[in-house]
């Protein structure tokens, strides 16, 4: 079970991280759909942060089984708020942020089975 959940960790951490980054940066492409969806500006520093550190915490997580875990259930609680973003403003371009809470929900239960 860990060497499935350090593979996906390290997988998840890398995408959030990513996004963290764009996110941090004010990418063009991030700003306008967080307009779109509604999410003030302001929130934009607060929010990469929250994946930058989900993405760290997944990664000392390999180490650290309870940081671990809180990251990975940090992370599903994240993107299962993007994915009620989406609906409540009717854009059903959530896929990305669905299968994003599908696969930290699948990291949580891999680094709890795996402790």
């Amino acid at each position: 079970m860990f060497i499935a959940y350090a593979a996906l960790a390290t997988l998840l951490a890398l995408a959030t991280s990513g996004s963290a980054f764009m996110t941090l940066t004010r990418k063009p492409a991030i700003v306008d759909n967080m307009t779109k969806l509604g999410v003030p500006a302001s929130w934009l520093p607060w929010l990469g942060a929250a994946k930058a550190a989900g993405a760290l915490g997944l990664l000392v997580g390999l180490a650290v089984p309870l940081l671990g875990e809180a990251a990975a259930a940090g992370l599903v609680l994240y993107f299962a708020g993007a994915v009620v973003t989406h609906i409540r403003a009717k854009d059903y371009a959530l896929a990305p942020a669905a299968v994003l809470t599908l696969l930290s929900a699948v990291a949580l239960a891999l680094r709890i089975a795996s402790a």
